[in-house]
């Protein structure tokens, strides 16, 4: 996603602009990581929590797995905008959201096996159907997220930084 200025961002955690930005994974990883393993943790709960509410038959097509990979790509288009473009200096929102709550969440791992179950249960075509709902699902998902945050964040005067326009 291209800034106002035309240029691409770097790391939308990491600000180049500020010297203590650019050191801080080697002089305080720490935070950082503490900030991922509780989204982590957060993150593997609440797609446990979706697991326990939509049950899988053995052999049937998982429902939980496509509803939280695409659910979590729709979040991660949403948090994309708002790290980049609305909090930029909250440097821990998008290890704590994006790589440890969205990573717990979703599930691409896990897809991959839902479709060999189908596969050893004799439902080749089901197997294709569902690789291909979470394949094209996650990114149009991703796709609407970000669509929809720009055009929200966007229509309230708030540019790159978070600044009104």
């Amino acid at each position: 996603m291209r800034r106002e200025d035309g240029e691409l961002p770097v790391d939308s955690d990491i600000d180049v602009h500020f010297p203590r930005q650019r050191r801080e994974l080697r002089d305080a990883p720490w935070p950082v990581l503490a900030a991922i393993s509780a989204g982590g943790a957060l993150g593997a709960v609440s797609r446990h929590g979706v697991d326990a509410l939509l049950p899988d038959a053995p052999g049937g097509f998982a429902v939980s797995t496509l509803f939280v990979n695409v659910t979590g790509c729709l979040l991660i288009g949403v948090l994309m905008v708002l790290v980049i473009d609305v909090w930029p200096r909250l440097t821990l929102l998008r290890p704590l959201l994006g790589v440890g709550f969205l990573g717990g969440y979703t599930t691409f791992s896990t897809h991959v096996l839902d479709a060999q179950n189908l596969l050893e249960a004799g439902r080749a075509g089901a197997a294709l159907v569902f690789l291909g709902a979470n394949l094209l699902g996650g990114v149009a998902a991703a796709w609407v997220g970000v669509t929809l945050a720009t055009l929200i964040t966007r229509g309230r005067g708030a540019g790159p930084g978070g600044s009104a326009r």
